[in-house]
């Protein structure tokens, strides 16, 4: 802590190291990579306040990271997505510990089957605090529209799968290799 000069900066890493159950270690990966910083200064495009209720929107919001950082290892050349899940699949706690306080892993390549039509979610966790399923797919491109609509099928058919009363709705990460800076009416249900 002794490198975090400004007092709210070392509040929010003694809270977040206790909520989380960060170790020293891990505290000082978070510190140099400027997790304060990218947690609540971040610019995270979404649609939460017009898609979901008050308190889910808010904490929906705050579990946005940007960016996110993934330390995956080496990938060769001209990796594709495939590498990039199966590296974070191997390094699953790292995974969880960057995403955050309450992501609980459910599957890679989670089937969905909608009309005898097969489509995997790349990655798919549920949120304890959130009390609902987050999909993320993974793209190592820039965003394009298709994805949201993609995105949007899955947490159509999250929700008429898995659902519960008890649940809230699905929830919907598109992780791009280039951040666009878009509109919040861009997004349509994630």
């Amino acid at each position: 802590m002794h490198r975090v000069k400004d007092y709210n900066q070392k509040i929010w890493y003694i809270k977040e190291t206790y909520n989380n159950g960060w170790s020293y270690d891990y505290l000082e990966i978070q510190i140099k990579r400027d997790a304060y910083k990218r947690q609540i200064f971040g610019d995270k495009p979404n649609n939460f306040k017009l898609t979901l209720l008050q308190p889910q929107s808010l904490l929906a919001k705050e579990i946005m990271k940007d960016p996110y950082i993934f330390d995956v290892g080496a990938l060769r050349e001209n990796f594709v997505e495939k590498d990039i899940e199966k590296a974070m699949i191997d390094r699953i706690k790292m995974t969880l510990l960057e995403l955050g306080n309450g992501f609980s892993f459910i599957a890679n390549q989670y089937r969905v089957t909608v009309n005898d039509e097969e489509n995997f979610i790349d990655l798919l966790f549920y949120h304890t605090k959130l009390h609902c399923y987050i999909a993320i797919e993974l793209k190592n491109k820039k965003f394009i529209p298709e994805y949201a609509g993609k995105m949007n099928y899955y947490l159509s058919a999250l929700d008429d799968m898995l659902k519960t009363e008890l649940d809230n709705p699905s929830i919907g990460i598109i992780l791009v290799r280039n951040k666009n800076k878009l509109n919040e009416e861009n997004f349509k249900g994630f």
